[in-house]
């Protein structure tokens, strides 16, 4: 059974930074598209960024191009997402997904097999 447990969400300022992880259990990360969503309150849940197995193909919601970096290392079994200059529109619930293909997360609908708990980020004005 694939476990995902997501760290790092907090309280910062606007234009500060966090880096959120999510540790997977339960199967090697190295066959797996890792990615993250978000959902903020009175909004549906969104696409944020997803990298794949290999790490050679990134894709990125146009909101946060440019300021927040994917990333995995397959030998910790970890997902990473970057965040810099927050702003107060990123406050949300943040989730970690793991799915064995990587045009089912980036696609529409999104086809999700693994899901995080969630993390709360809140970025203040």
């Amino acid at each position: 059974q694939v476990q995902l447990v997501e760290s790092g969400g907090g309280l910062v300022q606007a234009g500060d930074s966090l880096r959120l992880s999510c540790t997977v259990s339960g199967r090697t990360l190295m066959q797996y598209t890792v990615g993250w969503f978000r959902q903020a309150p009175g909004k549906e849940r969104e696409f944020i960024a997803a990298i794949n197995w290999s790490g050679r193909s990134i894709s990125y919601a146009d909101s946060v191009k440019g300021r927040f970096t994917i990333s995995k290392d397959n030998a910790e079994n970890t997902g990473y997402l970057v965040m810099n200059s927050l702003k107060p529109e990123d406050t949300a619930v943040y989730y970690c997904i793991a799915n064995l293909y990587f045009d089912q997360v980036v696609g529409t609908p999104p086809k999700i097999d693994h899901w995080g708990q969630g993390t709360q980020v809140t970025v203040s004005s």
